[in-house]
């Protein structure tokens, strides 16, 4: 039936909503849907969007998302009701009076903690993925609407004005959204997730990328067809029927190969790939061998997804091979139904049937979310649980075994007390040694593919604090963390404890006589809710006994002026020694939030500058070291979230920060005039340069390390793009030390 001219464009839009929903689900009934869209456009009829068209334009994409997927009649009402109790007058009970359980249990589960203004911004982004992740696990339509909720979105975000917004959605979506994608198997929207994303963080290295395809489009197609017709002409000559398809490297994924490798786009050899869908797991491997009869294969480039599939359920045969003039290309050989698999993830084998919450096949999909939301559970602070929420969703997987047989898929540079505490956590905390393949190994040792793990195991071992140095799953460092955290809070009890009974006895304050209430109170003013907690403050060195004997015995000191809060001398020792804190570094940049006067200072291991996220932990005796958030060494100091304090910077100042960069380029004359030329532009002092030649990835070029001031990271992520426009710069990053 043709369109209804007359019908707005939101009524439009519904219509062919409609039509292609059912025209996937015949048998679904449909007046719920209508319903929904007459209830969200009722409620979103005076709302615009940054674009200036109606907001209901937006829901309805969505759902028109949902029905590209096939998805069933609540996923399309969700789809239209997301955002009604965000952004509308309209509660979780109205919907769920109006459309039942189900609905309101997706829509409350898409909902942003946004109404919650007791939370600080970073604690409602963390808040919202726990509860959207618990969602997840009761039902994962939840997902699949928040991810094609994102996905249109993404494709107008260039409507929002403010670069900063842009720039903040873009990198959640890559961070968080694009990895939850690609662990459900949707290779389709995780890839223009990233691209789209890739466009807004960095448009001027995805505008030079999409030049470069675009440029060799002609000639990287004319390649392509040529060698799809050998391949199709090979295929019918042994008797394998198959679809061939030839595709170039998306912009992001030219972008990470040449930052992981240190390349230039000439030295992608992957570039170009072939795809073979044919129709059984024989015949796939049948097209392999035909495919290395007909060209050389690429030693260490042969992958077999199908015997051993992705946790993802993601099943192909990989190679790459050596075709003609010498070019290199990738193919990739699955069957129809991988194929859908690979393409659109947990939404390909979608059967939603009465008294299910997802897909027939989703168990094993997604036992990596059920173990996310479980290890996660313990995690309390929500800085830990975004950091430890991105590394657990993007692993470059390793596929381990057990003596037995058993897979462990484990992060890229896993160690054997990860694969430990992959098995059980009690094998992890018992830990004492390992075997790989039959020999003994330390635990350090990195896993590689096809490893043959055993674990060694101790009754009574308990885990080194030097175990989080050595982990990459969330799964082992949140076990780890806890574990210790456990001891070493009982530790700082007894520790504060006897601090508080010395220093009382040295200035006469009878303990003993004063009561369990005096003890309580003072707690409670200093926001503990229990007096062992007091303890464990006075043990962290969060004060200073003095401090709290004034509190607890304010009498004693009637007449004194309260004392300055200044760190424990004999507070817990947890932190390797910094160096001397400077107060120039410390006091005139950053200050403690809500306090004036404790010391602080710069942690060298990171060296933060303006702008950036910061931490501070409190050390014995030396104030308040102040880390990146990003740095290594704030993974590790998490576990004793007693020592975490608020910072913030202070004063605008006109001190420089001293940075370490480091450029990898191409080996050429006048390069280096070229970098020192830009910094001299911009007035940006060098305290030391050192050039020197490298070889990497079979090609030459160059590595030039400088140190130099910035009045801030804004100055400096200027620098880094000025410089990385300059021909021949492969890559340009701060280094943290």
């Amino acid at each position: 039936m043709p369109p209804d001219v007359t019908a707005s464009p939101v009524d439009q839009l519904f219509a062919e909503l409609e039509a292609k929903a059912r025209e996937a689900r015949p048998r679904d009934d449909f007046a719920p849907l209508e319903k929904a869209f007459r209830f969200a456009s009722q409620h979103h009829k005076l709302q615009t969007r940054e674009s200036g068209e109606p907001y209901m334009i937006h829901p309805l994409m969505v759902a028109h998302i949902l029905a590209d997927m096939r998805m069933d009649v609540v996923s399309l009402e969700t789809g239209l009701l997301h955002d009604v109790v965000e952004d509308t007058s309209v509660t979780v009970e109205e919907v769920r009076k109006a459309f039942g359980e189900e609905v309101a249990r997706c829509v409350d589960g898409v909902t942003k903690l946004s109404k919650l203004d007791f939370f600080s911004a970073e604690d409602r982004q963390a808040e919202s993925f726990r509860k959207m992740l618990l969602a997840m696990v009761n039902d994962l339509r939840v997902i699949i609407v928040k991810l094609a909720d994102r996905l249109h979105n993404m494709r107008t975000l260039g409507h929002i004005p403010q670069a900063e917004r842009r720039e903040r959605i873009a990198r959640e979506t890559i961070e968080i959204y694009a990895p939850i994608a690609h662990r459900l198997g949707m290779g389709k929207m995780r890839g223009e997730l990233e691209d789209l994303a890739f466009l807004h963080l960095d448009p001027e290295a995805s505008a030079e990328i999409s030049k470069t395809i675009e440029t060799h489009r002609e000639t990287s197609e004319a390649f392509l067809q040529k060698i799809r017709r050998t391949v199709e002409a090979e295929l019918r000559r042994e008797g394998i029927p198959a679809r061939v398809d030839g595709r170039v490297k998306r912009a992001y994924s030219v972008y990470q190969k040449m930052k992981r490798q240190k390349i230039n786009m000439d030295q992608v050899y992957d570039l170009l790939a072939l795809r073979i869908v044919t129709d059984s797991v024989k015949n796939c491997y049948g097209a392999l061998g035909v495919i290395h009869n007909e060209w050389r294969p690429i030693p260490g480039r042969i992958k077999d997804f199908i015997a051993i599939p992705r946790p993802n359920l993601y099943q192909s045969l990989h190679t790459s091979v050596i075709g003609p003039e010498g070019r290199h290309f990738e193919v990739q050989i699955r069957t129809e139904e991988m194929h859908r698999i690979a393409e659109e993830g947990i939404a390909a084998h979608w059967k939603y049937k009465e008294g299910r919450k997802g897909p027939a096949a989703d168990e094993q999909q997604i036992t990596w979310l059920r173990h996310l939301v479980e290890w996660q559970s313990d995690v309390q602070d929500p800085g830990e649980f975004m950091s430890t929420l991105k590394v657990d969703l993007y692993p470059d997987e390793v596929y381990t075994f057990t003596p037995r047989g058993r897979v462990i898929v484990l992060p890229r540079d896993a160690t054997p007390i990860d694969f430990a505490y992959a098995i059980h956590s009690e094998v992890g905390q018992a830990c004492a040694g390992a075997k790989v393949n039959g020999r003994i190994v330390p635990l350090r040792y990195t896993l590689r593919n096809g490893d043959i793990v055993e674990i060694l195991t101790q009754p009574g071992h308990q885990p080194s604090k030097d175990w989080l140095a050595l982990v990459k799953t969330a799964r082992a460092r949140n076990k780890i963390k806890h574990l210790i955290n456990a001891n070493e809070h009982t530790k700082a009890i007894e520790i504060g404890q006897k601090y508080l009974e010395k220093e009382a006895r040295r200035l006469g304050v009878q303990l003993s006589k004063i009561g369990e209430e005096e003890l309580q109170r003072a707690a409670g003013d200093y926001g503990y809710a229990k007096i062992e907690d007091l303890y464990a403050g006075l043990g962290y060195g969060k004060m200073s006994a003095r401090q709290a004997l004034q509190k607890i015995a304010p009498e004693h000191f009637a007449g004194e002026a309260d004392e300055a809060a200044t760190p424990a001398q004999g507070a817990l020792e947890t932190t390797p020694a910094q160096g001397p804190p400077s107060r120039d570094d410390g006091d005139a940049v950053i200050k403690v939030r809500g306090v004036d006067d404790l010391m602080v200072y710069r942690a060298k291991c990171c060296n933060p500058i303006r702008g950036d996220a910061i931490v501070g932990y409190v050390t014995r005796g030396k104030g308040v070291a102040v880390h990146s958030k990003m740095c290594p060494n704030v993974q590790n100091l998490m576990y004793e979230v007693e020592r975490k304090i608020d910072v913030e910077w202070a004063r605008n100042t006109a001190d420089p920060f001293p940075v370490k960069i480091m450029v990898h380029t191409d080996d050429r004359p006048g390069l280096l005039a070229q970098i020192t030329s830009i910094l001299s532009s911009d007035n940006t002092n060098i305290r030391s340069l050192e050039a020197r030649t490298e070889s990497h990835a079979n090609t030459d070029g160059a590595l030039i390390e400088m140190t130099v001031d910035v009045r801030d990271k804004k100055q400096l992520e200027k620098l880094v793009a000025a410089m990385r426009r300059i021909s021949g710069i492969r890559d340009v990053e701060r280094m943290l030390n």
